[in-house]
């Protein structure tokens, strides 16, 4: 059942996390110039993990609850890719008033709404199976 709806959302959250960081950059220090996800190893790491946890998820599609668990999780982890692009921007020599803020810190939010989206139709589609159990 790869053709469901919450397959597409959860393809989308994956191409997000592993596609975009190659294109938009995190943001811009006055040392380095642009920082991209591809210059710090964490960033890199929990952007693939990410796009990784989103393609297993996939995959899982006979195991619903399972699947709706693995969303959950990856949502978690980009809670914890977001709060630590925060941390980052915040550091900066400027802190919050520099402008240099890189579009990529919005990645990590754009794949959590696509995998809550995915989870909303994971759960709808539990429902939908367990009514049609109890009819039987």
């Amino acid at each position: 059942m790869i053709q469901r709806i919450q397959s597409i959302y959860l393809l989308l959250a994956a191409a997000a996390s592993a596609g975009l960081i190659f294109v938009f950059p995190l943001y811009t220090n006055e040392d380095a110039g642009t920082v991209a996800a591809l210059d710090n190893m964490l960033y890199l790491a929990l952007f693939l993990g990410s796009a990784a946890l989103s393609l297993l998820t996939i995959f899982m599609y006979k195991k619903r609850q399972n699947q709706f668990v693995m969303g959950r999780l990856n949502i978690i982890l980009n809670f914890i890719l977001l709060g630590v692009l925060v941390y980052q921007s915040q550091i900066l020599s400027g802190g919050a008033a520099a402008p240099e803020k890189g579009i990529g810190m919005l990645i990590p939010i754009i794949s959590i709404v696509f995998i809550a989206l995915a989870n909303r139709a994971i759960k709808r589609d539990e429902d939908l199976v367990k009514s049609v159990d109890r009819l039987r």
